[in-house]
């Protein structure tokens, strides 16, 4: 697909065209749920620009081509031919995250989302992934989607925890327990 023109007036009055032409409004829950997808894609390529380790690099290029395989699915009605997202893929992510947890002491306390600059982006970026499947669930409470791409959004999630975990150590950024104490202290105050 070769894009020539990126302003095209098409969706002026509020709609767009989804894979396969049919029109739909832009305040629909299926392109909140593309859009959602995307905005993900952009953090993830932010995290990259972040990051030093090039593992944890080629792991999210990879994963980026993989979200726009999972927003055309997202954007296609059923019967639409566009390539879809797989078991195999889930699969792929799970993998990914048991070579990184191997690394990782394990967790005994809630972490405060932080470290360097690419940990952060992608504890950013697993808050999104979760936004992402949450709006995947209503979708398909509306309309049947492909039902990998809530287990993908899920995985990928936990998976950019870890990344973020693995990325904050191997750039020597410790993390930060929650601190529970100081909000109990206040409510007794009070």
């Amino acid at each position: 697909m070769r894009i020539s023109k990126v302003v095209t007036k098409t969706g002026d009055k509020g709609h767009t065209a989804l894979v396969g032409g049919q029109r739909v409004s832009k305040g629909s829950l299926r392109v909140s749920a593309y859009g959602e997808v995307d905005e993900l894609n952009s953090i993830l390529g932010m995290a990259s620009a972040h990051l030093t380790d090039k593992e944890c690099i080629g792991f999210l290029e990879e994963i980026q081509h993989r979200l726009f395989t999972l927003g055309a699915d997202l954007a296609s009605p059923e019967g639409v031919e566009v390539p879809r997202v797989a078991p195999e893929h889930v699969e792929r992510l799970e993998e990914i995250m048991d070579s990184m947890m191997d690394e990782l002491p394990p967790l005994e306390e809630f972490i405060l989302p932080g470290g360097g600059p690419g940990g952060s982006a992608l504890h950013l970026a697993r808050t999104v992934a979760r936004r992402c499947e949450r709006t995947a669930v209503l979708l398909n409470e509306q309309i049947e989607i492909n039902p990998t791409s809530i287990i993908y959004l899920n995985r990928l999630s936990d998976l950019l925890f870890v990344m973020a975990r693995v990325a904050n150590k191997r750039e020597n950024h410790p993390e930060t327990l929650a601190d529970f104490s100081k909000k109990r202290e206040r409510r007794k105050k009070s």
